[in-house]
């Protein structure tokens, strides 16, 4: 709901825009030659902040004029009075600027507001230009001595800073976490969990029927357990996601994750491993001598298009390291079948290689990092979900289809001829 000084705000600019379209009245800047000499011998960018604070004073200044008429002249209609001026502010490039600004009073004593200085006033989004700056890495202190642009400015402190910020991310966060999914058709939904200043935060991304991707949600957790991961896929399914439709769902391998997802899409829902995960977790147990020549068979074994020669590849290996290291063996085993998902639904290359793992969010939660850097303290409450939030905004907007997008028809098929069965097991899991 609009706050009484909103809504006289706007009524005030719509005045000046109806003033503007009544005639095109022409609005003429005279400035003496010596003074714009002086300002350009400290460089154009100086002529150029100097004329238009006097342009904004002039269009002011003709719109008290519309609206009280010419000063020391009878006006038997008079409704307003000129009332002096008070100092004020206009916001440009992320800055506040002082500016005085003619007052105008009613005859029956009420303020009118002047729409130009309402629109000066408002000028660029604040908090807005204070989170795309942060987000390209400038710290709050250093803030007001990189965008200062006029000496009197103000405003730029780095507690002012941050407080824009706060309000900005916030705003961001609540928007992404509120985002409507009724209309989101996907042909992957991707899992995953990264340690974040002591904290795991666990990101949902989608890929949808067109291949691009989309940051769907993120929950903050102690640990990578079931309750968080569920209640991120619940607030999904409150948006609107659609759980009962054929998608394939890519998981870092955290037993959480995998409990979360057939809760929501059944038991028999399209699980991919991510191989990269369970290449890292087999090779943990083993020295590095004997790392370089597992890994190549790990590599060879996932390569393989058939899914009949990769399984039979990887119980090879299996077998081998139970003798060589039966903790490596039994990492690999854990889990393997759901590690082959890619190549039991037959999907081309080109794009199995997108969807065999989450290096995709992998290569989200890296420019986290970046985004993330300057923050010294961490301090309870959403920083870090405002943080990393952010931070995965900044890299949305950097994200392209996905390599193989043309194949995903395909995929779609091979999840169809699952969807029966998924289909009876979403109905039944609501009747109860």
């Amino acid at each position: 709901m609009k706050k009484p000084y909103q809504i006289e705000s706007q009524r005030a600019v719509k005045q000046l825009e109806a003033m503007a379209a009544d005639g095109n009245p022409a609005v003429q800047m005279v400035l003496p030659m010596a003074e714009m000499v002086g300002w350009l011998r400290q460089g154009v960018g100086e002529l150029i902040r100097q004329a238009g604070l006097r342009l904004m004073d002039l269009l002011m200044q003709e719109e008290v004029r519309e609206l009280v008429g010419e000063r020391s002249q009878r006006q038997v209609q008079r409704t307003a009075n000129r009332w002096g001026s008070e100092r004020g502010y206009c916001i440009v490039m992320g800055q506040k600027v002082p500016v005085e600004r003619p007052r105008v009073r009613s005859t029956d004593d009420q303020e009118v507001r002047l729409g130009s200085y309402e629109m000066f006033h408002r000028g660029e989004p604040l908090t807005e230009t204070v989170w795309e700056k942060l987000m390209l890495g400038l710290s709050t202190r250093k803030y007001g001595q990189a965008v200062r642009e006029f000496t009197e400015a103000y405003g730029l402190e780095k507690s002012a800073v941050s407080e824009h910020f706060i309000e900005a991310s916030r705003t961001k966060l609540q928007e992404m976490m509120e985002r409507r999914l009724d209309q989101t058709r996907l042909c992957a939904l991707l899992l995953d969990a990264t340690p974040f200043a002591g904290q795991q935060l666990v990101v949902a991304m989608g890929i949808s029927q067109d291949g691009r991707k989309m940051i769907l949600g993120l929950r903050q957790g102690a640990t990578e357990n079931a309750t968080v991961v569920g209640e991120l896929l619940g607030d999904l399914v409150n948006r609107g996601l659609n759980f009962s439709e054929p998608r394939l769902y890519i998981l870092d391998g955290g037993k959480a994750l995998t409990a979360a997802v057939k809760k929501h899409a059944g038991e028999s829902a399209a699980i991919q491993r991510c191989q990269v995960h369970k290449r890292r977790n087999v090779l943990d147990h083993l020295t590095d001598e004997q790392k370089p020549a597992v890994s190549k068979r790990l590599n060879a074994a996932y390569a393989l298009e058939d899914y009949a020669a990769a399984k039979q590849a990887l119980n090879m290996l299996h077998r081998e390291l139970m003798d060589l290291n039966p903790s490596a063996a039994r990492s690999l085993g854990e889990g393997m079948e759901e590690t082959l998902t890619v190549q039991r639904l037959h999907v081309p290359m080109q794009l199995r290689k997108t969807l065999a793992s989450t290096n995709v969010i992998e290569s989200a939660f890296s420019i986290v990092e970046q985004v993330c850097k300057n923050v010294k303290r961490w301090h309870g409450g959403d920083q870090r979900e405002r943080w990393v939030g952010s931070g995965l905004l900044v890299a949305q907007k950097q994200f392209r289809k996905v390599t193989g997008h043309k194949q995903i028809p395909a995929l779609l098929r091979e999840l169809e001829a699952l969807a029966p069965s998924n289909s009876a097991i979403a109905k039944r899991r609501k009747a109860s």
